[in-house]
């Protein structure tokens, strides 16, 4: 709270051209505050922790703790960020649950040294000598949603609108629901435009994406021909196994591999999440680069570690009561950092009668309808803010003569300095009313800081679900429904399941 009420005062105190630094100490942690003019105002949380007389800068991603400060005593900090460095320890060590799926703790490293990026690109020089202008993304849960947030976050808000796709294909998703609708109008747009497909699936028979797959397939060979269809088609699955890998190989379709130890939801930096990104036009190396810092950083058995700061606060808050984890982003860009999130965390620690929920908001939208549950509802929730410092853009705020609004004291400012001090004022809103904040903040949104995130809240993930004492990389309870839908879709060998199913239906 001394932190937000120091920020005020900078933006009130100093609206000259002089810059001003204030440090407040918290945890042995320095967060720095750096004041520009107020229709300037830029305002950087830097995590730093003294070890010994070095005061060591923290990483791309930020993580401040602040804003648990009267809900979780120093010692139980302490003490769960010593679970942490155990968590961590177990993970670096590979000896815990689930360690035949700890792939994803070296893709930057590795991808950045392969021939993976060049082997995307020549997939979108490929589809752009053919004019391809569609590309239909076939997958579901980590399939697609890894990709999906990138080029949500990464993407013009209103290119379709302003027809601003330069080179670059644009890609839609399908086979993340089962909606008739949904496909009857996605097959509409297909047939009016230059269209190819990449279909992600590691066993090609997960229900959703394999019944679009079947109805874009039927499409593009009836449209073009087989042997142009099978230049059109991409398939991301096992390298060995498995209907899609099968198939591809029948018809010569150009594949990449699934490794066996990485899960869907840990995806997002292998071909999986790389190939649909590189064919949107953005830059994964830069994204790659950007997960590479965290590789290294979040690798560290120190408190200095982001991954470990996070975990350790979260679950101390869990310990305390806090059941619900709402992650808030405050640019709309990061609509889809929330649900790609909420499936990694949900999965990941919602089992064996564990683990914290994940919900999402995006403010201020939100503020103007979860805002009052979120001030006043039941006190078992938790916020994490994602913070973006500085705007890719800039807009500011003119006079008007009548000011019938009463807003003429925003003259001058920026709408981003609205946004800033709206995330303020929240802040200590909800504290106030008994919600403790953490803030995950990144310099900007672009590949590089994206690729950071990514990989931050991955490795957070794993340390955190071994904190609770859960297996992080699996999902067992997936399983049930499946078993329910396939039996009243008529599969064979569920008539009595069905049956049995059936009858309680009928109740």
């Amino acid at each position: 709270m001394v932190l937000m009420l120091l920020t005020r005062l900078c933006g009130l105190l100093y609206p000259t051209n002089i810059v001003k630094f204030i440090a407040y100490c918290s945890k042995n942690v320095t967060f720095a505050l750096l004041c520009r003019p107020k229709s300037e105002l830029e305002i950087r949380f830097r995590r730093t922790e003294k070890v010994g007389n070095e005061l060591i800068i923290g990483n791309m991603v930020k993580v401040n703790l602040g804003g648990c400060n009267s809900f979780i005593k120093d010692a139980d900090y302490k003490a769960y960020v010593e679970k942490a460095l155990s968590a961590l320890d177990v993970l670096e060590a590979e000896t815990g649950a689930g360690n035949d799926f700890l792939g994803w703790k070296h893709l930057p490293s590795e991808t950045l040294n392969s021939s993976l990026v060049a082997e995307c690109e020549a997939v979108r020089d490929a589809w752009a000598a053919k004019n391809v202008d569609l590309v239909v993304v076939i997958g579901i849960g980590g399939s697609y949603l890894g990709a999906k947030c990138a080029l949500e976050a990464l993407s013009h808000q209103f290119a379709k609108q302003l027809k601003n796709k330069g080179n670059a294909p644009e890609i839609v998703f399908a086979g993340h629901n089962l909606s008739e609708e949904y496909m009857c109008e996605l097959m509409d747009l297909v047939q009016e435009r230059n269209a190819a497909c990449v279909v992600i699936s590691k066993s090609g028979t997960t229900t959703e994406p394999a019944v679009a797959f079947r109805l874009v397939k039927k499409y593009l060979e009836d449209t073009y021909g087989k042997a142009e269809a099978a230049e059109r088609i991409v398939a991301v699955t096992d390298k060995a196994r498995g209907a899609l890998k099968g198939l591809a190989t029948q018809e010569g379709y150009r594949t990449f591999v699934i490794e066996d130890n990485v899960g869907g939801r840990f995806s997002v930096l292998t071909p999986v999440g790389l190939l649909p990104i590189v064919l949107a036009g953005f830059d994964v190396n830069a994204m790659l680069r950007g997960a590479l810092e965290m590789e290294e950083a979040c690798a560290k058995r120190c408190e200095c570690n982001p991954a470990v700061q996070y975990a350790a606060m979260r679950n101390a808050l869990y310990g305390q009561g806090k059941k619900i984890e709402i992650l808030v982003a405050y640019n709309p860009k990061l609509t889809f950092l929330g649900e790609w999130w909420k499936q990694l965390y949900g999965e990941s620690e919602g089992k064996d009668g564990l683990g914290i929920f994940p919900a999402s908001v995006n403010f201020t939208t939100d503020l103007h309808s979860m805002g009052q549950y979120i001030q006043d509802g039941e006190r078992t929730l938790m916020e994490t803010v994602v913070s973006v410092e500085n705007s890719n853009r800039s807009m500011t705020i003119g006079n008007d003569p009548q000011n019938l609004d009463g807003l003429n004291f925003l003259t001058g400012k920026h709408v981003e300095e609205c946004n800033a001090m709206a995330e303020l004022g929240t802040k200590l809103a909800h504290i106030d009313g008994g919600v403790p904040q953490l803030s995950v903040s990144i310099e900007r949104i672009d590949e590089y800081n994206l690729g950071a995130l990514f990989y931050f809240f991955e490795k957070a993930c794993g340390i955190s679900a071994y904190i609770l004492g859960v297996n992080p990389f699996n999902q067992p309870g997936v399983e049930a429904y499946k078993k329910n839908m396939f039996a009243l879709l008529g599969k064979p060998g569920y008539e009595e399941q069905a049956a049995a199913l059936k009858a309680r239906l009928a109740e």
